[in-house]
């Protein structure tokens, strides 16, 4: 199929998107996120890029701790809210109705109405350019008890999270494959 060529763009979708809080107690702030990712497995890392002028930035690199909240579909007004809007004029938490939660092991707060949540502790930052990127250890998980399953497995898919698409929220609603699925043998009927 015939391809037209671009200038570089970020255009490598669909990526999560996440609202990220930084910060302590009243001075508590949500950003929304787009750019974030794991990084590596063991130990467990994550990497999230923002722009240096954020109120957040600030916010993140002076206490070095922030909390990865994984949104659902119900959220998705407060995070577009927590995208446009700076933490520098207006309480997010408030102004959303989002309601903070102690986290477990870090001092930013929790949002209770998102189903997962990573709490992080950040190990270096490094300047790219328009962003600068935290790479941080996950040091918990906190998750929502009713994703857990009668077998104690996390299922991702009644936490009905949403991603970001060039510009648009979607949900993800529908599995097309699982890992390994193309190299499994298949079983025989007998």
């Amino acid at each position: 199929m015939a391809k037209i060529q671009w200038k570089p763009g970020t255009l490598l979708n669909p990526v999560p998107v996440v609202l990220i809080s930084c910060g302590e107690k009243e001075k508590a702030n949500l950003i929304t996120v787009a750019w974030a990712g794991t990084v590596c497995s063991d130990p467990v890392m994550v990497g999230v890029s923002i722009r240096p002028e954020r109120h957040s930035h600030q916010l993140i690199q002076a206490n070095g701790e922030l909390v990865i909240n994984l949104p659902n579909r119900r959220m998705v007004r407060a995070v577009d809210f927590c995208g446009v809007r700076s933490g520098r004029e207006v309480d997010k938490f408030k102004v959303t109705g989002l309601t903070k939660e102690p986290a477990g092991l870090v001092r930013p707060p929790l949002i209770r109405e998102a189903p997962l949540a990573l709490e992080c502790k950040v190990e270096s930052v490094s300047p790219l350019g328009s962003h600068d990127l935290f790479i941080a250890k996950v040091v918990a998980v906190q998750v929502e008890e009713a994703l857990i399953d009668p077998n104690g497995r996390l299922n991702l898919a009644k936490a009905d999270l949403i991603t970001y698409v060039h510009g648009h929220y979607w949900t993800l609603d529908q599995v097309v494959g699982s890992f390994g699925f193309s190299v499994r043998k298949k079983q025989s009927r007998r």
